[in-house]
């Protein structure tokens, strides 16, 4: 009886162990902006496409994978972009750089607006279940903007 309960013993501490470590990890995989993310057109309040946010050297840069509008095509490029970007696919496209943590948010870096071209500064924030981000475009000072929010896909 008395082996049973070291047994008993042991195997809860194991367990108390494991739960624990593991937990630093998956408090940290919502609390990233890394991942696949929908975009959710504000205008419309529909899904626009699916954006790659990966992490460069410690800044956050996000590349668009798909166009979920029935009138997106894998051939679309960029006629509104100027320099490098002009004429190039969407697909496979940097529409985010810079970004750097900061508290809570990611701020420092530039987006792009596909649709005409703009490039603005960027302010990007996850609420409090790592599931969705704010996306903030902005001119100046970030009151002087529009924001969307994503939904994370993974």
């Amino acid at each position: 009886m008395g082996a049973n309960i070291i047994i008993v013993k042991k195997s809860y501490w194991l367990l108390i162990v494991c739960f624990l470590t593991a937990f630093p990890y998956y408090a940290y995989a919502d609390s990233s902006p890394v991942g696949l993310w929908k975009t959710i057109d504000d205008a419309t309040g529909k899904p626009r496409s699916l954006i790659r946010i990966s992490d460069k050297n410690g800044e956050l840069l996000a590349t668009i994978e798909k166009g979920l509008l029935p009138s997106d095509s894998p051939n679309d490029v960029c006629d509104q972009c100027a320099g490098e970007r002009k004429d190039k696919p969407l697909i496979g496209m940097v529409i985010m750089d810079g970004m750097k943590a900061k508290g809570d948010t990611f701020e420092g870096g530039h987006i792009l607006d596909p649709d005409n071209g703009e490039i603005y500064n960027c302010k990007i924030k996850l609420d409090s279940t790592g599931k969705k981000l704010e996306v903030r475009g902005f001119i100046g000072v970030s009151l002087l903007g529009r924001s969307q929010t994503w939904v994370r896909e993974e």
